[in-house]
């Protein structure tokens, strides 16, 4: 079959590179010069299954009034006149019920676990070099009683098979030095060796020149305008070409990986994706003391942001605002993560030289991403990864190109269709 795949960020990427190995003929369309531009281009550089949890859960909804009025509170929500935002936001509310913790849960891990392991072959077959590390993933917390409450998620978290390990202050510092200074404000945390940490873009960027040499057809500069369905089938995606022409492309199937705007495309033809975006924020630091500046990737729960060591940058990234499609920097927020950032590591980066970043991350009420059939005979949806697309990315790829294909995926996950 022919198969166009609209998105090259790591899951259109990686939903290319599957079906090319899978003998099928592939083009991939994207509006920017190149591939992982956009979402993928600098997030927190994690791959995280031990942190595979939703938002939504039942204490939720207090935090969130809490966070509702304060400008650097790490989940911000700002009304608009949209009411793609409040569905999402009550849908949201429903998948904060008890019931729904255990099945979201089970989910994210075994797809993020599956994508890890795929990810993991990948990177033997392919040689792709990226930064990465396995060092672990290590969660530190300033609050005693969120200290506390965190047990308990962590032990869910084992009983899905995730050796997320409580680890004490003492502990801590033995695995992270960089912490020492910070000791005072750290009461205790969690730790999972098994994770990762590693580039994204580098990843979807070499990733993207291997397919290009197995013979997948990048189109980049190449907007798409929206998708032509007749009858029950999609007959082409209209496109606007570099030199602003319109086009018509054909293909047997199509796959919207198109993060954010995946409901711009596929809701008119009264396809269901409640995806909205999330704004996330990083910084990027170069590091001046190798020694002072961390190995292990970590996460500030109180803030919730994350550190990444990226060769010899690193990343920090995190926080979410719900208030629209806007990618404009706010200030305050980057003044902020500058600030914890001293905090924790007064001595190990250049500050005065920071890369600011923002990406919109598509985001389902549950967490869990929009994988598989529609109800289009030849549309596949691949979106909706939140903050795990990097963790579910590779995986993702693979599994939806399994079910193209005909065959049964490997991992136990709620696909559509």
């Amino acid at each position: 079959m022919k198969i166009a795949v609209l998105g090259s960020g790591i899951i259109g990427t990686s939903t290319a590179w599957w079906l090319n190995q899978a003998g099928h003929e592939v083009v991939v369309i994207d509006r920017e010069s190149g591939p992982a531009q956009e979402t993928s281009r600098a997030n927190g550089g994690q791959i995280s299954v031990s942190y595979s949890e939703p938002w939504a859960n039942p204490r939720a909804p207090l935090k969130l009034l809490r966070w509702l009025m304060k400008d650097d509170a790490p989940m911000l929500f700002r009304p608009q006149f949209d009411p793609r935002q409040w569905w999402w936001g009550l849908m949201f509310l429903r998948e904060c019920l008890p019931a729904r913790l255990a099945p979201n849960i089970r989910a994210l891990v075994r797809m993020s676990e599956y994508s890890r392991g795929t990810l993991q072959s990948m990177r033997r077959e392919l040689d792709i070099q990226y930064h990465h590390l396995e060092r672990g993933i290590l969660n530190f917390y300033r609050d005693q009683a969120e200290f506390e409450d965190s047990q308990r998620m962590a032990g869910v978290m084992r009983d899905f098979g995730v050796d997320r390990r409580i680890v004490s202050t003492d502990e801590i510092i033995q695995l992270e030095p960089a912490l020492a200074g910070a000791r005072h404000v750290i009461v205790g945390g969690d730790y999972t060796a098994e994770d990762e940490t590693g580039d994204v873009y580098l990843f979807t960027t070499a990733l993207a020149d291997k397919a290009r040499q197995a013979g997948v057809e990048f189109r980049f500069s190449t907007q798409l305008s929206r998708l032509i369905s007749v009858g029950g089938r999609i007959e082409g995606a209209e496109v606007i070409n570099p030199d602003g022409l319109y086009e018509i492309l054909r293909a047997d199937a199509y796959v919207a990986a198109l993060g954010s705007y995946t409901p711009q495309f596929v809701s008119p033809l009264g396809v269901p994706c409640n995806v909205y975006p999330a704004k996330g924020y990083s910084a990027t630091f170069d590091i001046l003391d190798p020694q002072a500046a961390p190995m292990v990737s970590l996460t500030d729960s109180a803030h919730k942001v994350v550190y990444a060591r990226l060769g010899n940058q690193l990343r920090m990234a995190g926080t979410a605002e719900l208030s629209g499609y806007s990618r404009a920097i706010n200030t305050n927020r980057c003044q902020n993560m500058l600030a914890l950032a001293r905090e924790l590591f007064p001595t190990a980066l250049d500050f005065g030289n920071v890369r600011y970043w923002s990406g919109l991350r598509p985001t389902t009420p549950s967490n869990v991403p929009l994988i598989g059939r529609t109800k289009i005979q030849n549309l596949f949806l691949n979106t909706g990864h939140g903050t795990l697309g990097w963790t579910m990315g590779a995986g993702s790829g693979r599994a939806l190109a399994d079910l193209i294909c005909g065959r049964k995926p490997e991992p136990d996950f709620p696909f559509l269709g």
